[in-house]
């Protein structure tokens, strides 16, 4: 259950442009207060939007092998739900973070050039710290905890160690930070780049 609870659901604002995902345990409970309206991604009825009610009465005409159990019901996953108040278009901008740089690098090792997990990751300062560098895109790369301890505290060429690309704001796309194995294909209706990757050299 926690597993289904956990799926990625595409969230559209009021004006039906991708925003953001969230959890099927969050998208459910936005649907349940009335904030949120499920997109229906198939059949005759596709792109009819439904409130908890008459998602509960299609859950029943359509189930789907994995569905959100409890005491009485069964749900469909949603796959796209669109906001109900929210109108503001999306950030351009992609927020510095250590999952976004992850993300932005493909969890690739910008040292050695071997990808990686997430809990295997480092970010490195390209020039150091206390040389003047900043905590920035354009001078954080993703590194191995064996390419991070190798090059230290070091310049790239005191280290002989220079990243495969060069750091740099990744452009903001509707799909940014989502990976390809977890994208539905009917969120392709709402992002037509959703299948560009996401690269380095943005």
């Amino acid at each position: 259950m926690e597993e289904v609870l956990s799926k990625a659901v595409l969230v559209l604002n009021r004006n039906w442009q991708p925003v953001q995902t969230c959890t099927a345990r969050r998208a459910v409970h936005l649907l349940s207060i009335g904030h949120a309206r499920v997109v229906q991604e198939d059949g005759e009825e596709k792109f009819e939007t439904h409130d908890f009610e008459s998602w509960l009465n299609y859950s029943v005409r359509a189930p789907q092998p994995q569905m959100i159990h409890s005491v009485k019901i069964a749900l469909r996953i949603p796959k796209i739900v669109v906001l109900s108040l929210y109108d503001k278009i999306p950030s351009k901008e992609v927020t510095f973070s250590r999952r976004n740089v992850f993300w932005r690098d493909q969890h690739t090792c910008q040292y050695c050039f071997q990808s990686f997990t997430e809990g295997e990751l480092n970010l490195d300062h390209v020039i150091p710290r206390d040389k003047g560098g900043k905590t920035s895109w354009e001078n954080i790369v993703t590194s191995c905890v064996k390419c991070n301890t190798r090059k230290g505290n070091k310049l790239p060429h005191e280290a002989n160690m220079h990243p495969r690309n060069k750091p740099v704001a990744p452009r903001w796309k509707p799909d940014f930070g989502i990976r390809e194995k977890n994208q539905e294909l009917a969120w392709a209706d709402f992002m037509p780049q959703s299948r560009d990757q996401v690269g380095a050299a943005g």
